[in-house]
């Protein structure tokens, strides 16, 4: 990079760390604020609580950083347009993409940070999350189970245990469950062990019996069955959220490609695991996108008694815009394969149109105040094309081009 290249980077690159590092804080402070309560209520460590309100910021991250670039470049433009920098270059003969080198280049840095992100790191960081979020429900069990205490985490079902183990084990357990209707499970197990996994947690009792009564009948006599180790389903008396099989956000690019047919995600919606991979690939684009739009709407040089802000309302319009319609097309995409073609056609069309349109309005024109003809307005545009496409036409004995 030249002199001038690498001092629109520096401009360009310090505003949107900074923009990027206040939204962020912004996003982690409203997380960390709305998982308070795991400290409140339910008695967990405060490094819990930023492990899971970090592990949280990558996915955000993606979808903040674009966003950022956009503020900032809209800015930088603003202020080199209103400091007089834009014109002194553009009189100087610098064409729009010498102001566009640096700008792409920080967003071709940022789309690939984007799409490693996408690719590798957010899925990590969300299936961590996960194993905490697991780590949380089974201490809020724990809890519930203090020794010599009748609790009942929900009505009809009632736990007990006589003393509690260092090594964590619970002995002399008592499960009595009345929920159902028509029997009364009661569970008597002289130890018991609450462990976890992904599909969520469990209470293994061992050396106990089962007494279970049938009500509604004649009989009313209880049958017992003795068991040297049984297992007790605890998942759904704590947070769902954590439990079950990977979604498509945690997946990676490989189990996306070569679903497993048994995850009932992929079940209920197959479309989404091809949809999910191509969106990640092609979110990676529209960094270089709003830079695109900015210099298409704010790239041209303008005298300072211009109001710039109908530009830069028009260039972020246009890129929420656009935007939306990458989301809506891979919406699309999960019922309509086809849609594929939207997917990626939208940010590679927006960068297409935005960058030959910011040439066309970077060649110089005048302004006149008299009405003229279809033809004289069309001979114009025709000398204009040529202008910008190199071509030396003769006009009034001389070449212009």
């Amino acid at each position: 990079m030249d002199l001038f290249s690498r001092y629109l980077f520096r401009q360009l690159a310090a505003s949107f760390l900074l923009i990027v590092a206040t939204l962020t804080t912004i996003i982690w402070l409203a997380s960390a604020l709305a998982r308070l309560e795991l400290m409140t209520t339910e008695g967990q460590s405060l490094v819990l609580l930023l492990k899971m309100t970090t592990l949280a910021l990558p996915a955000l991250v993606a979808i903040i950083a674009p966003i950022a670039l956009l503020v900032a470049c809209l800015y930088t433009f603003d202020r080199l347009s209103g400091d007089s920098e834009l014109i002194i270059m553009s009189a100087a003969g610098a064409p729009i993409w010498r102001f566009a080198y640096p700008c792409l280049a920080l967003a071709g840095l940022l789309s690939v940070i984007v799409l490693i992100f996408n690719l590798f790191v957010t899925p990590a960081s969300l299936r961590e999350l996960r194993a905490h979020i697991n780590q949380v429900r089974t201490d809020l069990i724990a809890q519930v189970l203090q020794p010599g205490r009748f609790s009942s985490p929900e009505k009809g079902l009632t736990f007990h245990i006589r003393d509690r183990a260092l090594n964590g084990e619970l002995i002399g357990l008592i499960i009595h469950d009345s929920r159902a209707q028509n029997q009364i499970m009661t569970y008597l197990a002289d130890r018991g062990q609450i462990i976890t996994n992904d599909d969520g947690s469990y209470m293994v009792m061992r050396d106990g019996h089962i007494h279970r009564q049938e009500s509604g009948k004649q009989d009313d006599s209880v049958q017992i069955v003795a068991f040297e180790q049984y297992i007790f389903d605890i998942t759904q008396y704590g947070p769902k959220s954590g439990a079950g099989s990977l979604r498509h956000s945690e997946l990676y690019p490989s189990e996306l490609l070569n679903p497993d047919p048994k995850n009932p995600h992929y079940i209920n919606s197959p479309g989404r695991f091809g949809a999910e991979i191509h969106d990640r690939v092609s979110s990676a684009l529209y960094p270089i996108v709003y830079v695109m739009i900015v210099l298409n709407f704010m790239g041209n040089p303008t005298t300072v008694r211009e109001n710039r802000w109908t530009s830069a309302a028009l260039a972020f319009g246009t890129a929420v815009l656009l935007r939306a319609g990458g989301v809506v097309s891979t919406n699309l995409m999960t019922l309509n394969p086809p849609a594929i073609v939207l997917v990626y056609g939208i940010p590679i069309g927006a960068i297409i149109v935005a960058g030959f349109t910011a040439s066309v309005r970077m060649a110089p024109y005048t302004r006149l105040r008299i009405s003229l003809d279809a033809s004289a307005k069309l001979q114009m545009f025709n000398d204009k094309m040529m202008a910008v496409l190199g071509v030396k036409t003769e006009q009034n004995g001389g070449s212009v081009g």
